[in-house]
């Protein structure tokens, strides 16, 4: 898989076709996929996944108060620099998810569905990252409760957060987790309904076990042994400029990937990374794409794409790296 993420508007301006250039898959947000786009992308020999913003609450929770995520005071959780998660068990929510899947999947013949935003509110893509204690709503300590058959003592939000810290973090932790595995497999049964066959990927973080205390799956709830048997494709998001890595942090992180799928029962999913182009933070120039394309390639992948198309576009000498490393491949 030789991948391009985002809308290739820019790159079309440019005169290039996805052909030309080895591209043989396009990941674009679900809300700009049309008629015209899905067909021009066919013509050029590339297949179309579908990016879905899975527990994205930016523009419903504003609307729809009951669905923001509490914190660990009882209070409205603060949005982080450009993020804002929804509470993955208010049911209105899931339900308008649900909908829009199915709806997307019934209108387009998209090849695949790749989950993005997959996580509890937090914000991951910085070298400082944003890691909120939630949900503490009545719905997540209501399903935390009854999924469990753990008590929690009557008081406040705040007070039964308190106790559920102190006492049941164990089980917190991988109840939170459960609740992210049940979002894809509803999800893959929504595909599995409306578009048999097609594949399920998700925009995935990148942090080893270990990483910030353990965040990936204390905060995140994130859970590789869960959702491995899940999905068919994970591609770890490996902004090295944004989160103040090396590019060579980019192989070393898929080869850590692998090795961790590969240990576990069953067939694993596919590894298909995103690498950074953007040139915000920094100037990501076409030594260093360069660089980040082979390494996003390396250590078991077998796929790669960029963040984003957009960005190579309005890069001359990336655009001549681009061309030649996915025609060589």
């Amino acid at each position: 898989m030789k991948g391009a993420y985002s809308h290739p508007d820019a790159f079309w301006k440019t005169g290039a076709r996805l052909d030309e250039y080895g591209i043989n898959a396009v990941f674009v947000h679900s809300g700009s996929i049309n008629a015209e786009l899905a067909a021009r992308v066919r013509s050029e020999g590339a297949k179309l996944y579908a990016e879905f913003a899975t527990l994205n609450g930016k523009g419903y929770v504003e609307k729809h108060p009951e669905a923001w995520p509490v914190n660990e005071k009882g209070e409205p959780a603060p949005a982080a620099t450009w993020f804002l998660g929804a509470c993955p068990t208010e049911p209105g929510f899931r339900a308008w998810r649900m909908k829009l899947l199915a709806e997307l999947l019934e209108r387009y013949e998209v090849d695949g569905v790749w989950m993005d935003y997959l996580h509890w509110h937090a914000q991951f893509e910085d070298p400082a990252p944003v890691l909120p204690e939630t949900c503490f709503s009545a719905t997540c300590l209501g399903e935390f409760s009854r999924k469990t058959g753990i008590r929690i003592p009557a008081g406040t939000p705040a007070e039964q957060a308190k106790w559920i810290l102190g006492r049941r973090e164990k089980e917190w932790r991988a109840w939170r987790c459960s609740v992210i595995a049940d979002w894809v497999g509803q999800i893959r049964a929504v595909i599995r309904t409306k578009r048999p066959g097609i594949l399920l990927g998700n925009y995935q973080c990148p942090w080893r076990d270990a990483d910030f205390g353990g965040a990936r799956r204390r905060t995140l709830g994130l859970d590789l042994g869960l959702l491995a048997p899940l999905v068919d494709v994970m591609s770890p998001m490996l902004y090295h400029r944004r989160m103040g890595r090396s590019t060579g942090w980019v192989g070393e992180s898929v080869e850590w990937l692998s090795r961790t799928l590969n240990s576990s029962a069953g067939k694993p999913p596919l590894i298909w990374p995103i690498v950074e182009a953007h040139k915000d933070p920094g100037d990501v120039n076409a030594g260093e794409f360069r660089e980040a394309l082979s390494q996003g390639r390396s250590g078991g992948a077998t796929g790669v794409m960029m963040f984003t198309i957009g960005a190579v576009a309005k890069d001359p000498a990336q655009m001549k790296v681009l061309k030649e490393l996915y025609n060589r491949w």
